[in-house]
Parts: C-alpha cells; structure tokens; sequence
C-alpha cells in the first residue's frame, strides 16, 4: 500500500491556508445529520468533542476514567509553547517550526510541524477567552518561560500545573455541549476494539466498567485521541491507567503503526527508590530554567551536597553544551545523565541519580520568586521524598514519559483506514524522534481544537445522505464476539500470577533493552523473552471475580496482554533503524563523543507497521521524509 501523506502543495507556509480552502464542508444545517465518536478526553479529545458539538456535530465521547477531567493531560506541569515573540527576543513561526524538526532530529513531517507551529498562536488566544490562569508580568501581558532545545522564551505557564488547567478549560467547554445535547458522554468506558465495515471505520465496541456490559456505536467517523503507551515499560511518569488498547485494537483491524521505538526518556524524574514502586513522579522541565545539574567529581558517602565545594561540582550539561546549558533537547540531558550514573558519579542512597541545584537561584532571585514560579513542584518533591529543595538540591535522574510512535496519519490527521482518525499523543505524526518540552499540550490542543474540526468535514461531506452502518451488522456482531470472548479467555485462565507480575516483568524487559540505549544483541534478546513471556501469561494468568462487575485485574489483563504485542513491535522498529536519532539510540551508531549518529541516506523515512498476526513480524511500509526547509545537519547544542 502506498502511504499517501496528503500533503498540499505550494509554500510552506500557505499549505494549510490553501488545504482547509480546498478541503469540502459540511454546511451548518447538515451537520446534525452526521454523528461522530471520539475516545478520550483529554486535551486533543475533549477539544475535538466540544468543538464538533459547537459546530452542531452530533457526538459521543468516550473515556474509561470516572469523570472526564481526569484525564492524564492534567499531569503536564510546565507549559505550552506559542510563536507569539511576547519576549521580543527573535521568536516566529518559522523560529518554532525549526526548533521542533531539530529537535526532533529531523525524523519529521515538514508540513505537519510547521501547520503547528501556526496554530501554536490561536491556542493561547482561544484558552485565554476560556479563562484559563496564565501566568503574567506585573503589567498584565502574559509570561513566558524557557524550555529545552530552544534560545527564546515562548512558554506559557500557570506555576506548575498548565496541563491542569488547560484542560479545565477543555473540560468546560465539553460540559457545555453535555448541557447543550450535542455530545453524549460516557465515562468508565473503555474501548476494546474497533469496527471495520467495508473498509472504513464504523464505531468501536467498548465494555462498561462497572457493570461488564459489552456495547457496541457506531457513527460516521471514529476519533482516537487516547494518549501515549509509556506504561508498556512499567515504570514511567504515565498515570497507571495509561494504556495502547485502544491504538492496539485498531492497529490490529488494520491501521499502521508508525515509529513505535520513539519513546521519550524525561530527563527530570524522581529516581527510583526500590522494587516495591509502581510509578514515577515527574518533575517538570520548566524547573531546568533555574535549577543548575551537577553532580560531585568525588564519592563520599558522608558528605550532604552543601558540603561539596565549587571545584568538585560538575556542572555537566553546562560544561559539554554552553550554549544551552541546562537548556538542551530532553534527548540529549538524559544521555548525558545517564553517562555520569554509569561512571559511577551518580548521587543517593543507591547512586542512581544527579543533582538539580536552586542555591544560585534563590541567592539571586529571593525565595519568594522561586515559591511563585515553581511552589507546588517544591511542594510535591518534598511530600515525596522527605527533602526540602529549597535547602537542599533535588535529586533527579531519566524515566520514560511520553511517546512519538502511535498510529500513521496523513495531514488530515486520518490513518489508513478511511474514517479513522487519530488526534494528540496517539498519533506519530508531529514530533519525529524527540519531543521538545511543552509542545505536548501545544499538539493536543491544535488538534483537537483547530486540526480535526477543518479535516474531518472533508471526510464526512461524502457520506450525506448515508446513515451510519446499523450496530446490527455482521461487523458490529463479530467485534463483540471477538471482544466478549477475549474476556472470557482472561477469566478462565485460572493461572497463578497477576497481571501486574507480568506487566512488571516485561517492563524490566523493555528498560533494559529497549530504554534509553539500545543494541542489536539486546533488542534480538528482548524480542524473544517477551515471546516467552506472553506464552507464559497466556498459560498462568490469574483474575480474581467475575466480568459482570468492576475487576480493575480484568481491565489490566487485557492491557498487559495489548502490551505484550507493543513490546515486540517496539524491538522490532528499533532493530531494523540502523541508527541514532532522537530518543532512539543504538549503541552501534554515535558520534566520538557520544551523540546520536543518523543515516539521513537510508532512515530518513517513518516506519509504518502493517499487523501480520499474533506473533509474527509486522511488515514494514514507508512514508518518505522531505526537507525542502529545514536541510538535516548533525545536531548540535554546543
């Protein structure tokens, strides 16, 4: 199959102008003839369910959590990039566009980042109307704040906790067309597979949480808007529910999944403290711009960090990048952390971390600006760990956050599969092999808001006059049967170890081989123990109740095994990239000092995965990537 990216023609600049004028409507008095499915309700899903519902769509929302601000965009503290050059310090579209496809190293589509980093300028102007907090100077204009990979200030926050109340803001307008009845909202659902009739997507079918119902829905599109699979290593910043069964199911009727090896490693986590933890605590980027990153050039166990003097202090991010400092690309400081760890330099009880320092910021700013810029991140690091960072550094080291790979759209933001699309972190579409800070929030909302309500039309404007396939249909029909015995299946295993034994295993499996180094004896390695392992899961799984209730171990079940599959296509990708870049980095390939080596000659293209079967090696497809703007160089941030 050839992957058509759908990318108009013309200047970059004029593309999407052009393509939302050429792009077919639906007219106001029409709309309310076609009905719309979107799962998810974060940032990109709740934007696209109360936008579509304002324009008169009639849609149902989907999310498995018991209200729909609980989705897990509330856990992105920092902020959101905009080209709004608020700083006057050489911000612009272009300047945004650019950072993003280097930071990404160039692994990106041209058309798709620059589109967003247009629409970077109306998020900011649409949240503000919706009430959202934005931190601002003393007379009144909205602040910015830096993040990494960039030289200007184009980060808008609210302290720490921007994701927060951006999707308050997101929340609210959904609620609204709740009120109103153009969006029907159903929580503690969770999608379990979906429905292909004649080629296209027709609705999904989704098990009610709390009472095992098996349902079935069915509309004239499908939107998939259900976040990144982070949690496929176990241990990441995700919250626990996060999970790939939604992207997994359609994968698996279907559609191609591009670029699974791109898993972002956060440079800024707590560090694991023992065995018994189930998650990691993010803390956010935003504080790189204040805290300093060291870590002693000699080991004593005695000394506490105010004890070491300035001459056995290496300041490592600012002595191997001085023109970033503590500033550069997630990619980059997390490497670079992980080199001093494995030099045997690392700090705590276990030296398993580096330090992020605020001595010299609160000398020179006053505690009270620290308190006002970063209070409730201080806050919480002190819950947690018993420290106070206000006296003492805190202690950070690289944990697995967010994920470039997800399904394979083209600019419509639609997947392969005609009526399917797929919107925010779900989707590969806007990142290549590395995500800068604060554009997570950045894509959601653009997609949701502004990308999907101008695209979606020109898919639905076909179909007036047909009416969505009846959830009678032999598709429906085989999709629940397909979903009730799968469940069926888990139940009666009647084995001895609970998902989360397995799940716990298999993330070891991944961090290991498939972290944040990999190399070809390692991953050929992983994808056979996670072989092992599924078999294993499939013959000893345990579930205790029933499915005709809620089962928290029946709803994991089904996630670990969705993951097994990921895990395996995950190796897969990263084995056949015969290079360095971003987030993916192979042993085999890297520069004298250390740092990701591409191949632009034989890489330069996603990697669409077509499912071949449970088991079997997916087959590989190709979109090639274009530069006619940004020409790949070897990255640098020094």
């Amino acid at each position: 199959m050839v992957l058509d990216s759908k990318v108009p023609d013309g200047p970059l600049a004029e593309k999407w102008d052009n393509h939302r004028f050429s792009t077919k409507l639906v007219a106001p008095q029409n709309r309310r003839k076609f009905s719309i499915i979107v799962v998810g309700t974060g940032l990109a899903g709740g934007a696209a369910a109360a936008t579509f519902g304002e324009m008169g769509y009639n849609v149902k929302s989907f999310c498995f959590q018991d209200s729909a601000r609980r989705a897990h965009s509330i856990a992105a503290q920092g902020g959101i990039n905009a080209a709004k050059n608020y700083k006057n310090d050489g911000d612009s579209v272009y300047r945004l566009f650019y950072d993003t496809i280097k930071g990404g190293d160039y692994r990106a589509r041209e058309a798709n980042v620059y589109r967003l980093a247009e629409i970077s300028r109306n998020i900011i102007d649409q949240c503000v109307a919706q009430g959202v907090p934005f931190a601002r100077e003393y007379g009144g204009l909205l602040d910015n704040r830096s993040f990494g990979g960039a030289q200007v200030s184009r980060t808008f926050y609210a302290r720490g906790q921007t994701g927060q109340q951006l999707e308050l803001g997101a929340y609210q307008a959904l609620m609204r067309q709740v009120e109103l009845g153009t969006v029907q909202l159903h929580t503690r659902h969770e999608m379990l597979d979906l429905v292909v009739a004649d080629g296209r997507a027709a609705g999904i079918v989704v098990r009610d949480l709390v009472t095992g119902e098996i349902e079935s829905h069915s509309a004239h599109a499908v939107i998939l808007a259900t976040g990144g699979y982070n949690n496929a290593f176990y241990l990441s910043t995700g919250a626990k529910g996060c999970n790939v069964t939604a992207i997994w199911r359609a994968h698996r009727r279907g559609a191609y999944f591009a670029n699974p090896c791109y898993t972002q490693i956060h440079p800024t986590c707590i560090p694991v403290s023992g065995d018994y933890q189930s998650k990691l605590t993010l803390m956010s980027e935003s504080l790189r711009n204040d805290g300093r990153v060291w870590a002693a050039t000699k080991q004593d166990e005695n000394r506490k960090p105010g004890d070491i003097p300035e001459s056995e202090r290496d300041y490592f991010l600012e002595r191997r990048y001085p023109s970033f400092g503590n500033l550069v690309p997630r990619d980059v400081a997390s490497r670079a952390a992980k080199k001093v760890v494995d030099d045997g330099f690392g700090v705590g009880d276990i030296h398993n971390g580096v330090y992020l320092d605020f001595a010299d910021a609160i000398a020179r700013l006053g505690r009270a600006t620290i308190e006002q810029r970063y209070g409730n991140l201080f806050d919480m690091y002190a819950k947690i760990t018993g420290d106070d960072p206000y006296k003492s550094p805190m202690r950070i080291y690289p944990a697995v956050h967010y994920t470039m790979g997800g399904l394979w759209v083209d600019y419509n933001l639609m997947s392969n599969l005609p009526g399917l699309f797929v919107a925010g972190e779900a989707n590969f579409s806007d990142h290549g092999a590395n995500r800068l800070g604060a554009s997570a929030l950045m894509q959601g909302l653009a997609d949701g808001y502004f990308v999907l309500p101008a695209t979606v039309p020109g898919e639905l404007a076909n179909q007036l006059g047909s009416a969505p396939v009846a959830t009678t249909d032999a598709a429906f029909r085989d999709a629940e049967e397909a979903v009730t015995e799968r469940v069926s299946r888990f139940l009666g295993t009647g084995g001895s170890h609970s998902p989360d034994f397995y799940h716990r295993k298999l993330g070891r499996i991944l961090w290991d081989n498939c972290g944040m180094a990999r190399n070809a004896g390692g991953l050929k390695k992983a994808i056979e123990e996670i072989g092992n392992l599924r078999e294993d899961f499939e013959r000893d799984l345990k579930i205790l109740g029933n499915g005709d209730s809620l089962n928290q171990s029946l709803e994991k079940a089904g996630r670990v095994a969705d993951f097994f599959e990921l895990g395996q296509l995950m190796c897969q990708d990263a084995l056949h990239r015969e290079e360095s870049c971003g987030g993916h980095f192979r042993e085999e390939h890297q520069t004298p000092d250390g740092e990701a080596l591409r191949d632009d000659d034989k890489f330069a293209y996603v990697a669409a995965w077509e499912h071949a079967g449970t088991g079997k090696p997916a087959t590989l497809h190709k979109e090639d990537l274009v530069f006619e703007y940004a020409h790949p160089s070897q990255r640098s941030y020094k």
